[in-house]
């Protein structure tokens, strides 16, 4: 098996995985991550068991790779080098948490949640698409 086809089976595999977990966990619906949101209303803490799982995930996920001389399909790790808290980032980070309190979405549930037939998920994804395609098109610009 050549090494694209396995890089692009685990990916395959990770995402099954990443959206089985997420459907288990109720995270396809956005009324369970909007409730979450609702710090002085109906509050549900059930988000934050998710979050903190993955949270212990990733901990061991790291200490492991920084055991590993390199993944298993690649050179290399992709780490981010940069450090910084600069305007993109503080920007980004607004945008993504507006639109995860307002649709009750981040992206992985959202591409997940289009399996359960949701009409505003459909519109939800469509718009996030054209907001990625329109952040490459004008970022990739910029000298």
């Amino acid at each position: 098996m050549n090494l694209n086809l396995r890089r692009s089976s685990a990916a395959f595999a990770s995402g099954i995985v990443f959206g089985f977990g997420l459907s288990l966990s109720g995270m396809l619906d956005p009324v369970r991550v909007q409730g979450f949101l609702d710090i002085f209303g109906a509050w549900d803490p059930s988000l934050a068991f998710v979050l903190g799982g993955a949270v212990i995930v990733t901990f061991i996920g790291v200490q492991a790779m920084k055991r590993m001389t390199h993944p298993a399909f690649d050179d290399s790790f992709h780490v981010p080098e940069n450090r910084e808290i600069d305007a993109p980032l503080v920007v980004g980070s607004t945008l993504f948490g507006l639109g995860w309190g307002i649709g009750g979405f981040c992206p992985g549930p959202a591409v997940a949640s289009l399996s359960i037939g949701l009409p505003q998920t459909v519109l939800l994804v469509a718009a996030m698409l054209v907001g990625m395609t329109l952040h490459d098109r004008v970022w990739n610009r910029r000298p």
